[in-house]
């Protein structure tokens, strides 16, 4: 399982987790911040967990928490 989590408060919309993930990521009209699409809120944490299905997903994630300069985004695997 892959475990994907975003503090979306902190967020400063530079787009990087949409162009590196796709997938899971697409930034909000509203307020231009990311939304980690499919997760669930907790105390302002976002997390989505999804199958080690595809290393793809892993791989493309994780190169978002790299490039995410305020450090929101952390990727871990159960």
């Amino acid at each position: 399982m892959i475990i994907i989590t975003h503090q979306r408060d902190k967020c400063i919309g530079c787009n990087y987790c949409v162009e590196l993930a796709e997938e899971q990521w697409r930034m909000s009209k509203k307020d231009g911040k990311s939304v980690l699409l499919g997760a669930v809120n907790k105390k302002g944490f976002h997390t989505l967990r999804v199958p080690m299905d595809d290393d793809e997903v892993l791989h493309n994630n994780e190169k978002a928490a790299e490039a995410c300069p305020v450090n929101i985004i952390k990727v871990s695997q159960t």
